[in-house]
């Protein structure tokens, strides 16, 4: 029985300055914990008639698949404000998977051991971060969100040192590409045109092929990455999720959410929440998100002044209005969602201003940021008391007038609502008591959790439970590392 695997790899054949070609650490008694099986379809993979311990091995490394190359990606990074030159420390990229031969995709196991990258680092995960990453990637998946997926986590029969002894696991991710950010950084500061020249037409080739053949391909480039980055946090606002470790290595070139360290689903609406708990400063704060897309964006242009003009200041001149530009693309595509979430068809000035004044409201009552919209959408959350508050009704007669707008129909926005925002997220608490869950070797919680969070724009029933928000206001997630 063949599993279906075509790998055709590109990044591999690239010169040592991209890469480190080493394999994945053999790991003592693997054995697998979930598998994507609709994502394997969906890769043209057929692991049906594997046996359990067979697939154990192969997604622990123990057993690689034929036509894998693997390596570990050398890349950069702005860490919270400070350059570090980094790589996979903990990562072994298999290769690309070829779905009938036009899609490509990154296979990389996570956790698989340590490379020359690793610095200090044992090269390993432990089961509970690598559970997470696969929860919170469907979840993102299944809210219509560009973000990497998880095949599977397998646990390795290992115990890893952390604050105390953890089980370890390795999670296998499948990407449109790991190009960074922090990948053009890492090139740019070996100071060889040549390498950066090799880069930017490899990512075009494999990510924005429609510029192949553009004069300034540098420019064009980062102006395409800004579109999609914009869009991405537009995303991200939408359904209330921090990512929480922005840093220029977890920005993919590719547009899609990469790094799922320690990331949550705001409950109250407060634009300054942070659940990292190594976020001091508040540097990746849900409201922070669009500023440190654009600085990031900013670091990416700096890389690229060398090939956007021979003269630097011009180059300078140029990359600097491109990123100044970010903001009122950003707040056009942000408004734009605004409205779709609170179903308003077509623009009224006064759209920004009614938009507002529903957030603050909801900062200053404390209210539940996914449930508001449910109330508004009619949608039953068995908690309705903090909208009998006079201001909020007040708020909720003007947002009917501007529904009317246009001879617009309460259906026909309730409709545009429901595609825009979701009746369920996956809870904070939740999501720990799956994980706690599975750490004792119940996996039953987790299965149901992500039953519910594939179908976040369905009214379910009977879910009353994964709707509510928890009481703990000082929730915090950690990186894993």
């Amino acid at each position: 029985m063949t599993i279906g695997w075509h790998f055709d790899n590109t990044y591999s054949k690239l010169s040592n300055i991209f890469k480190e070609e080493i394999k994945p650490t053999p790991v003592h008694d693997p054995k697998l914990i979930i598998l994507n099986d609709k994502l394997a379809k969906d890769l043209n993979l057929n692991f049906s008639e594997i046996e359990k311990k067979d697939l154990s091995q192969i997604f622990s490394g123990n057993t690689l698949p034929e036509g894998s190359n693997t390596i570990a990606q050398a890349y950069a990074g702005h860490q919270f404000g400070h350059f570090t030159m980094l790589g996979d420390g903990r990562a072994v990229l298999l290769g690309e998977h070829l779905v009938k031969n036009v899609n490509r995709y990154d296979i990389q196991f996570k956790g698989s051991g340590r490379t020359s990258f690793s610095r200090s680092g044992d090269g390993r995960a432990v089961l509970g971060p690598m559970l997470r990453e696969y929860i919170i990637s469907e979840a993102i998946h299944a809210l219509n969100i560009p973000t990497t997926r998880s095949l599977a986590v397998v646990k390795t029969g290992e115990k890893v040192v952390r604050e105390n002894l953890l089980p370890g696991a390795i999670l296998t991710r499948v990407a449109s590409s790991h190009i960074r950010v922090g990948t053009f950084q890492y090139i740019a500061a070996k100071q060889n045109i040549d390498d950066l020249n090799i880069l930017v037409d490899y990512t075009i080739n494999r990510h924005y092929p429609e510029i192949q053949s553009s004069k300034h391909k540098a420019l064009d480039l980062l102006n395409l990455v800004m579109e999609r980055q914009c869009k991405l946090v537009v995303n991200w606002m939408r359904v209330g999720f921090i990512h929480g470790v922005m840093n220029t290595d977890n920005m993919a070139i590719s547009g899609e959410t990469i790094d799922y360290g320690p990331c949550a689903f705001m409950d109250y609406y407060n634009p300054k929440t942070v659940f990292s708990s190594i976020d001091k400063m508040g540097r990746y704060s849900f409201i922070n998100q669009p500023p440190i897309t654009k600085w990031n964006l900013a670091r990416l242009a700096e890389c690229l002044i060398p090939l956007i003009d021979k003269d630097e200041d011009i180059a300078i001149k140029i990359a600097t209005e491109t990123i100044d530009n970010f903001q009122n693309v950003y707040e056009k595509k942000w408004l734009n969602m605004m409205r779709n979430k609170l179903g308003l068809f077509g623009e009224q000035n006064n759209d920004l201003r009614l938009i507002n004044e529903l957030l603050n409201w909801m900062e200053t009552n404390q209210a539940d940021y996914t449930n508001t919209f449910c109330y508004l959408m009619n949608i039953n959350i068995n908690d309705n008391k903090i909208y009998e508050d006079k201001n909020f009704k007040n708020w909720f007669k003007n947002w009917q007038k501007r529904i009317s707008f246009n001879n617009g129909s309460k259906e026909n926005s309730i409709n545009l609502m429901k595609k825009n925002s979701p009746t369920v997220i996956p809870r904070n608490h939740k999501v720990e008591e799956v994980l706690e869950a599975a750490n004792n070797d119940n996996l039953k919680p987790m299965n149901d959790l992500l039953n519910i969070i594939k179908k976040p724009y369905t009214e379910q029933k009977n879910i009353g439970s994964f709707q509510y928000p928890s009481k703990n206001m000082n929730y915090q997630t950690f990186c894993g590392t």
